[in-house]
């Protein structure tokens, strides 16, 4: 019996909602021939904006999504992909399968999805290969509402009024792909960039910088120690690679118990990574005024077979879904200091949301996590306890169990549970301090390890109410299956 204790009168830290941000780059089929079908396309859209992923977006409260990248970010010019469509600038995307970019998918096609979303911008402004005067001429272009070359160049170009932008990146993995910089020149790029990274009227950029690559402290320490004062954020990226190996990262499907256990063990090193960044942020910001964004996570696997090796395109399983689950626990942890994280990337791409193929379209694993948490945005991160007993195979260990709580708006306590076990069941007892529960309703996804939705089989994997829920002396008794993911909402 597993015990779960939960006192709702420790109050601990609001969740931002831009936890369950998203990532949208042009890389393969998340853009093109995903998001974007064009307005003459047969499949139903929206000025180019595919109707069935819009509203599957909007279903699970999408809050923020972060373009055009990624590496893709530091190659792009923003002028190119503005203007009439038949004279924008075509050029070989060099970073994602070499394939054609027409830049029919520019500024004003990126605003248009935010709208139809209602969801916030995140823009990454290009420091790689780009210059401050384009930079800042991309900001002023987008939220300056006076009178000027760029606010003009819009009002031409069809967009009358500014539009709003509050999350500006300057610059993207610019330890690798954005430029193989040191961290002592990238942090005096970012004090130069960011310089002309204006407000305009009552626009208020939130500026972030380039931060660190999975456990590179001294990244993080550098820049922090130069540019610190001048940042309102700093990212860090964390992909989950089973084999370690990014020549061979292992299948999406095919993989063992074993396999299993290892990717969500890679999945917990999160935990340890904020704890450190965070500590060095810390040492430099004290009254934690600079918010850390995990603008790039998920799992990474090889792609799957038959497709352009540029396109990262892979399945999605329950695996998926259990990485996601554990991730959303330790950002609760982390919600002092952590105000996003973009989940790469949202359509077609890695640990995506939702698969498409011509007009069919799948919702993944992990999209249902999402709408299972849906339930914590911007609630109050409330006290929880439990202890774990090790599950696992073949050496590899970890915690069978995972939990977090939040109160919402409507005074509603949400509890979200995670059961890692690949095979056995595990009964749970919630203990609940400062609510008297007198009803409990429940949603559940479960399935087999390697189970996902396939375009002949697209509802493998789903929600499903959850019925076996006993309330005694506020005390919630149930039974979770093997590899679960559940919320319990009590009032």
């Amino acid at each position: 019996m597993k015990k779960l204790h939960i006192n709702v009168n420790h109050k601990k830290a609001t969740i931002n909602k831009n936890i369950y941000g998203h990532f949208a780059e042009h890389l393969g089929r998340c853009i093109y021939n995903g998001i974007f079908v064009g307005e003459d396309s047969n499949i139903p859209n929206e000025k180019g904006m595919r109707t069935d992923i819009v509203e599957a977006l909007r279903n699970i409260k999408i809050p923020v999504l972060r373009w055009p990248g990624g590496c893709f970010a530091d190659e792009y010019h923003w002028k190119d992909g503005i203007g009439p469509k038949e004279n924008r600038k075509r050029m070989v995307n060099t970073h994602w399968g070499g394939v054609v970019e027409d830049n029919s998918f520019g500024t004003h096609e990126f605003m248009e999805l935010c709208r139809q979303l209602g969801c916030e911008p995140y823009i990454n402004g290009n420091v790689g290969s780009g210059t401050v005067q384009e930079m800042s001429e991309w900001v002023e272009y987008l939220t300056f509402d006076g009178v000027s070359p760029m606010a003009e160049l819009r009002k031409q170009n069809g967009q009358e009024e500014a539009w709003k932008v509050k999350y500006w990146g300057v610059g993207n993995e610019n330890w690798g792909c954005g430029g193989n910089m040191r961290p002592e020149f990238y942090a005096d790029l970012y004090r130069q960039f960011q310089t002309y990274v204006r407000n305009y009227g009552n626009n208020k950029i939130h500026k972030i910088a380039c931060g660190a690559s999975d456990f590179d402290y001294h990244w993080t320490d550098t820049v922090m120690k130069i540019a610190g004062k001048y940042m309102n954020a700093i990212t860090v990226h964390y992909y989950t690679v089973t084999t370690g190996d990014w020549s061979k990262k292992g299948s999406a499907t095919g993989f063992s118990e074993a396999e299993y256990y290892t990717t969500l063990k890679k999945a917990l090193r999160m935990e340890e990574l904020l704890t450190n960044h965070i500590g060095i942020m810390d040492r430099y910001d004290p009254d934690r005024s600079v918010g850390l964004i995990v603008d790039e996570w998920g799992t990474w696997y090889d792609v799957e077979p038959g497709t352009n090796p540029g396109f990262l395109y892979q399945q999605n399983t329950m695996r998926d879904a259990m990485v996601a689950s554990l991730s959303f626990d330790i950002f609760h942890k982390f919600a002092d200091r952590i105000e996003m994280t973009n989940i790469a990337q949202t359509i077609n791409v890695l640990q995506a949301m939702v698969l498409t193929e011509g007009e069919k379209m799948v919702l993944t694993p992990t999209y249902h996590v999402y709408d299972l948490y849906k339930c914590h945005h911007d609630a109050t991160n409330v006290y929880t306890f439990y202890d774990t007993e090790n599950v696992g195979a073949d050496g590899e260990q970890i915690p069978n169990f995972s939990a977090t709580a939040s109160i919402a708006k409507d005074g509603r306590l949400n509890i979200s549970m995670t059961n890692t076990s690949a095979n056995a069941p595990l009964p749970v007892k919630i203990c609940l301090n400062g609510i008297n529960a007198t009803k409990a309703a429940a949603r559940i996804l479960t399935g087999n390890i390697g189970d996902h939705n396939r375009f002949e089989d697209p509802e493998k994997v789903k929600i499903a109410d959850f019925s076996g829920i006993e309330i005694a002396n506020d005390k919630l008794h149930l039974t979770m299956p093997a590899c679960s993911v559940m919320t319990v909402s009590v009032s």
